[in-house]
């Protein structure tokens, strides 16, 4: 219970952090929000590996390679840069909640992403993802058969989120995770950042009107976050930590709702049900319950 309470404070955070993610860019663009938080979420990851660090063994261990943690760092980095380019720029064009529930598509994209890893996967992938989609058209698709551009682009950025994490979990088992955390996060931002440079005018005023958005998105959702979920993950069932993460959609709209006022339509809300359905059913191993179902019912010979 107390894992599980862990998992869903996290998700409660990264859910709320699509408002601070819209609130931010009242003060600045969409790359300069991204290069600072992410800066300022590498930052708070320090206390953590000190932690870490304090608990481990002195003597060197086979995941301590700094070149291999610097060419999956800037991997992962460099995909994190592109999934969290499209999620902010897209949320100038559509609603936190909307954002919320598509990037909450890439628990579904993962596991068929993994067949041309060679990953296995059930028939409750596929059900999940049909689910999913059917909720994606009725929430996204307008009646002249037409995707709104944010809406768009945060779909686009589910695919990568799912790449992101296919990234991570083939080098987090190879390297430290924190440390390999810490690099993306230090890439990713310096990424945006010069990209803001380019095509943005980055301002120390703005950043400071924007600090309260940044401390939650980068301090909060980067630092606190991410803690709770290393640490709850380690006492909780994969599945149930899965399914609990998912609800970062459901706290999305929550805080899209009542914090920035946005409203969502009849179709809106049956959409957004019928993604979360899917992502769940997607959790779940249609054989174990199968298999239960089996093992009550008397033999009949």
């Amino acid at each position: 219970m107390r894992s599980n309470m862990m998992l869903l404070m996290a998700a409660a955070i990264w859910g709320l952090g699509f408002v601070a993610q819209r609130l931010g860019m009242d003060h600045m663009g969409p790359y300069t929000f991204n290069g600072l938080r992410f800066l300022l979420g590498a930052l708070s990851l320090l206390p953590l590996l000190w932690w870490l660090k304090s608990r481990q063994p002195t003597q060197p261990r086979a995941e301590d390679n700094p070149r291999l943690l610097l060419i999956g760092g800037t991997l992962a980095g460099g995909v994190l840069f592109c999934a969290a380019s499209l999620q902010q720029v897209g949320l100038l064009y559509t609603t936190a909640a909307k954002a919320g529930f598509i990037t909450g598509l890439y628990i579904i994209l993962v596991p068929v992403l993994g067949l041309a890893l060679r990953h296995k996967t059930g028939a409750n992938t596929w059900v999940g993802a049909l689910i999913a989609m059917v909720g994606l058209y009725v929430l996204s698709v307008t009646d002249d058969f037409t995707i709104g551009y944010g809406d768009l682009l945060q779909v686009i950025g589910a695919l990568f989120w799912a790449i992101h994490l296919l990234v991570l979990d083939h080098y987090s088992n190879r390297v430290a995770p924190i440390r390999l955390a810490g690099v993306q996060f230090v890439v990713c931002g310096l990424l945006s950042l010069g990209t803001a440079f380019v095509i943005e005018t980055p301002t120390l005023s703005g950043a400071v009107a924007g600090w309260q958005a940044l401390l939650y998105a980068g301090l909060v959702s980067v630092g606190i976050g991410y803690t709770l979920q290393v640490v709850g993950q380690r006492g909780a069932h994969p599945a149930h930590a899965a399914i609990i993460l998912s609800l970062e959609t459901v706290f999305a709209a929550i805080g899209g709702v009542l914090l920035l006022g946005e409203i969502l339509d009849e179709r809106a809300v049956i959409g957004c049900i019928l993604m979360l359905i899917g992502m769940l059913l997607s959790q779940i191993r249609l054989r174990w319950w199968w298999k239960s179902r089996r093992d009550k019912v008397p033999s009949q010979s």
